[in-house]
């Protein structure tokens, strides 16, 4: 499998992941220090993201691929930005259908690639 086919494959196994409330696999995927920049700026540790997918606060229900785009590989960092409609309640928001784009950062360590970063707006 290419590096592009694997980026993209982590991009949409982290929104399955996310649905199904599966943190150990996100955890996985997730390098320990992954920052999650929110539409509202909010700068979130990873730790506390995966804990408030644990308690429902942030509760994901479903979400639909429309495109994924602006892939960029160069050595061991890479980039993608994926948009999605998902169906989420966050912090007691909703439920609702949101045009989530997400501009995700990679980095290939001991051979594996690992999100260190996620930048959450709409589309």
């Amino acid at each position: 499998m290419s590096d592009r086919e694997i980026l993209i494959n982590i991009y949409r196994d982290i929104n399955q992941a996310m649905v199904d409330r599966d943190t150990e696999k996100l955890q996985k995927i997730l390098k320990e220090d992954t920052l999650l920049v929110h539409m509202t700026g909010y700068q979130q540790p990873v730790s506390e993201w995966l804990d408030q997918i644990d308690s429902q606060e942030m509760k994901y229900y479903s979400w639909k691929e429309e495109a994924i785009k602006d892939i960029q590989i160069n050595g061991d960092k890479a980039s993608l930005i994926g948009q999605s409609r998902v169906k989420a309640r966050i912090w007691g928001a909703g439920p609702s259908v949101w045009p989530l784009q997400i501009h995700m950062f990679f980095q290939k360590i001991d051979g594996r690639w690992q999100v260190i970063k996620q930048v959450a707006s709409t589309y």
